[in-house]
């Protein structure tokens, strides 16, 4: 009987849905990767889908509607105020292929296209941001001093980058489009 007992309790345990773990997890956001329902978020939230790069805005306490593969970007209760521009540089946003798509007193979210060889103006990043690349695209990061660096973009990479960098983008492989959260 006991053994009976215990062979149903790993089943249930087996068949249990298992809590989402966060694909970024820090003192800004919690940002889950989920393509099946999920509860009522503790905080507000941006969800933004992989397929079209469409996002909204959620409040705390609302469900995401889920409609294939989603990005739920939980923004906690940790502001932290941008900082200033103490450069000679244009702020991120907004700028040349960035469209905003809405803006409250949470996060600025931006659709961002790169064109090949064309190189974004020397800028500076005021605010945290995650980003969702929805392309398979290389982009040259090159800073004021000519220090260069090619990152590898395939659909679905998220990143989160902290504020207080100056840099350059180039599109320099394929293409790319990113949906970039800037957190307020």
């Amino acid at each position: 009987m006991l053994g009976i007992l215990l062979f149903c309790a790993m089943l249930f345990q087996t068949a249990s849905p298992t809590a989402q773990q966060p694909v970024i997890d820090n003192q800004r956001v919690a940002v889950f990767d989920v393509t099946e329902a999920i509860p009522a978020q503790p905080n507000d939230a941006v969800v933004i889908s992989f397929a079209s790069g469409e996002a909204t805005f959620i409040s705390k306490g609302t469900a995401p509607k889920i409609a294939g593969r989603t990005l739920v970007i939980d923004l906690k209760d940790h502001h932290v105020d941008p900082i200033n521009n103490p450069t000679q540089y244009q702020l991120a946003f907004p700028r040349e292929g960035a469209k905003k798509l809405f803006e409250n007193d949470r996060v600025i979210v931006w659709d961002s296209v790169w064109k090949p060889g064309v190189a974004t103006p020397m800028h500076f990043h005021d605010k945290d941001v995650v980003v969702l690349f929805l392309k398979d695209g290389d982009l040259k990061s090159t800073t004021p001093d000519g220090k260069e660096t090619v990152n590898a973009y395939k659909p679905g990479t998220i990143r989160f980058n902290q504020r207080d960098r100056v840099h350059t983008e180039t599109l320099i492989r394929g293409e790319q489009r990113a949906i970039i959260t800037e957190l307020k």
